[in-house]
Order: structure tokens, then sequence, then C-alpha cells
């Protein structure tokens, strides 16, 4: 394991004033595994602005006393930063500029993407990939690995959740109520981008292979979304009853996944530890997912949160990769920038345990064979996901000799529901075992 106490980095910090001061989001480790490195394609990014009409306004909506008789609905704006592809020898300004967690300190980030650069020119549309921030986060706490996706064929669409940003943190019921609206909304949205010939986008992307990413309250999202509906209990954290649009058989959510997400990505998902789903509600997922975790996560947890709902998401293909004694930030945030240890936020982005560098370098490894094998179709991706249980020791592909120490990847394939001969038979019959899982008949 990479040990990084603060005070080892606040000293490199001090000695490498003028490196850290343009504070790098496309980093790569010395040991980073193979497939962190960035593709062959340029990357531009460009802000979008969306408006969801007519939703249920929750923070205006008093806790407490009889609930209105009528709920009170506003046109909810949503920022969007995408990552695509640009054209070969575009040029953009690299650098951009973001609020810390304190909502305050405003800070230049540098990557590799060119603000505003003109798009590449494909010969088929691109898979899309939504990006949902924690609570608070923004629209950059995963840029690192949207630009690192974007240059290997991707289009990301990171969202600012309203409501739940830095700079706009409200009630928290907001956000249990919209992540998953706001990620469907943006997918709608970057779907009519492709068919719109003024978007400048038309026919790059493809809304139909969609990916999932949640951080946090993100990963909250992901899993209702992929149709892990909440329980009864969740009905108490948000107020009047408007968090049952998401519970479990109710036809809200029952109408609520969309097949043209075909996997997601969980990294430190919030809610199990809780009491958000049961074993129903679980069972209910209905797409492959991959979860990432630090087995010292006191937010989310580990054993009763993030892994609780791992082992209970039984309909489906599905991983868990471990950081053994990670914390909340594994994987998913930024490197520190330099200035938020001065503001005193830079815990928000570090480890106690683990190099941050290193951390993103194996998550977009992992993710990237995620994706690459589940919306590609690049079944040479599949090797690189077939590994022993625990690093070290042992071989895993993709990884030099002795950086594996301290990772764990664990996968369970879905849970077969016992059922009569008759019916068995019925269901390979009528489409082969996969019809077993009764999952809910869709058209895309």
């Amino acid at each position: 394991m990479r040990h990084l106490a603060l005070t080892t980095a606040v000293i490199a910090v001090a000695l490498a004033a003028p490196l850290a001061a343009q504070n790098r989001i496309d980093g790569q480790s010395p040991d980073a595994p193979e497939l962190a490195a960035y593709g062959p394609l340029p990357v531009g990014v460009r802000q979008l602005a969306f408006t969801n009409p007519d939703q249920v306004d929750i923070v205006a909506i008093s806790p407490t006393g009889a609930p209105p008789a009528e709920l009170p609905r506003y046109d909810r704006p949503l920022t969007v930063e995408m990552w695509y592809p640009a054209a070969e020898g575009a040029t953009g300004d690299t650098s951009f500029k973001t609020l810390l967690r304190d909502g305050t300190t405003e800070v230049t980030l540098t990557g590799q993407a060119m603000r505003d650069a003109a798009p590449a020119t494909v010969d088929a549309p691109l898979p899309l990939v939504l990006l949902s921030h924690g609570y608070p986060g923004n629209r950059f706490l995963m840029s690192h690995l949207a630009e690192n996706l974007a240059s290997k064929g991707y289009v990301v669409a990171s969202i600012d959740h309203t409501d739940s940003t830095y700079d706009n943190q409200r009630a928290f019921a907001s956000t249990l109520v919209n992540r998953s609206l706001d990620q469907l909304f943006v997918l709608d949205q970057m779907a009519r981008m492709n068919t719109d010939a003024g978007s400048g986008m038309a026919g790059m992307i493809d809304a139909g292979n969609t990916a999932l990413v949640g951080y946090s309250m993100g990963g909250y999202g992901a899993i209702v979304t992929a149709g892990g509906g909440v329980s009864d209990f969740a009905l108490n954290f948000a107020p009047h009853g408007t968090l049952g649009i998401h519970k479990q058989g109710s036809e809200t959510h029952e109408a609520l996944p969309d097949p043209r997400i075909k996997t997601a990505v969980a990294i430190g998902p919030w809610g199990m530890q809780n009491g958000f789903w049961d074993a129903e509600g679980l069972a209910g997922i209905e797409i492959p997912m991959l979860f990432i975790a630090g087995s010292n996560d006191t937010v989310s947890q580990y054993e009763t949160g993030v892994r609780a709902i791992w082992e209970g998401a039984s309909s489906i293909d599905r991983a868990l990769l471990t950081f053994d004694g990670g914390g909340h930030n594994t994987v998913a945030p930024i490197p520190a920038p330099v200035e938020s240890f001065e503001a005193g936020v830079s815990g928000h982005y570090t480890d106690a345990v683990w190099d941050t560098v290193f951390m993103n370098n194996v998550g977009q490894h992992f993710v990237t064979a995620w994706f690459d094998l589940l919306l590609k179709g690049d079944t040479s991706k599949a090797a690189y996901l077939d590994l022993p249980p625990i690093g070290g020791d042992s071989y895993w592909k993709g990884f030099a000799e002795g950086t594996t120490a301290g990772l764990r990847y664990e996968t369970l394939a879905p849970t077969p529901i016992p059922l009569p001969a008759s019916v068995w038979m019925l269901a390979l019959a009528l489409g082969g075992i996969g019809a077993l899982r009764l999952r809910r008949a869709r058209t895309a």
C-alpha cells in the first residue's frame, strides 16, 4: 500500500511549487497499471446548460407540518461538462477554473482536454458515460476519469447536481429525490444533441449505449437508476412522501430504469448503512455493476454499506474492487489542489493510506476494461477482469509485479431463482436462463 501522510503531501507541495501549482488532474504514477494510460485521441471539453422543466421543488417544501395541498414545482437547471474526442490538430486552453470544497475558493486545474475544441469526425457514434458526483461535489470532481475515457473513444457528460454542489449545498432530500431524475434527464439531452445538427455533436453520441458512474450520493443515484428501489424506511428521509417515486415496487420506480444504460460503476455508494435498500430492492438492480470502495470508508461504510450492496445485488453479474485501508475518497476525487491545504479542505480529496494519483490510475484501469468489454464489446479486456481475488503475490494482468498489494477484486454471478421445474422449462422456451432473472420487459 502507498502510505501518504498529510505532512508528506504538504512537504512535497512546498518542494515542487511550480508543478503543484498547476493542479494537474492527468497524473500517471510510475507504477500505474496498463489501462490507466491515456488513449491516442486528443480531447475536447465544453460546458452545457440544460433545464428540466416542471420538477418538484423539494427545497421549497417544509419538512414539518401538514403536507401542502399541491407540491411546489420549478424548472430545474443543470450544468453539464462534456468531454469528447477532438479533431486532429485542434487547439484550446487546457486549464479550467472550479471551486474547492469550501464553496468559495476558486482554483485552476490543468489537464489535457482543450476547451471548446472541434469534435473529431467519427465513423459511428461513441458510447456515452454519465458522471454523477457526491454531496457536495461538482462536475469537475472526477474530471481525471472523464478526460481519460474521452481519449479512448467515449463521450463523457458530468453533471452539476443542483442543490448538491459546493456553492449550492441545500436540502439533502433534494439529492435523494433528484439524483436519478437528473441522470436520466441528462441522458435524454445527450440523445437529443446527437440528432441536432446545431449541437455540433450530431452523429457522435450513442446514447443507446450508455454507462453511469456515480460517487457517494452519485453512487446512490446509480443504484436507484439501475433498478434498486428504496425501502419503506428510506421514505422517512424526504418530506411528505416525495421519495416514494423511487420505492421498490412502485409504478414510478418500475418505469425508471432505462434500457439505454447498459452498466454502472458505483464508487463508495451511500445509503445501505442507513437502511435504504432491503433484499428485494437490491435484487431489482438490472444491469452489470462494478463497485469500488475503501475498506475503511467511514461515510458509506464498507461491510454494512458498499460490500452489503454488492452481495445483495443478486440478479446481476457484479464485481467489487477494494482498497484495503482506503477511506471514502477512494478513486473518485481529483488530486488535492494545492490551495486546498491552505483552505483546510484537503481532506476532501486525499486518503490517509493511498496515494490519490495511484488510486485514480487504478480506477481508470478497471473502468476502462469494464466499459471496453461491456460497451464496446472488446473481449480482449475480459482478461483484465479475470483475476485472483487477492492482490500482492498473485499476478493481475496489466499490473507490474508488487503493485497490487492491498487490492482485492471479487466477483459474483447472479443467484438462480428457485422455481418449479415446469417454470424452468417455460423460461427456457421463452428466452433462456436469462429470463429467470425476472427483469422487466423493456424496449430500447
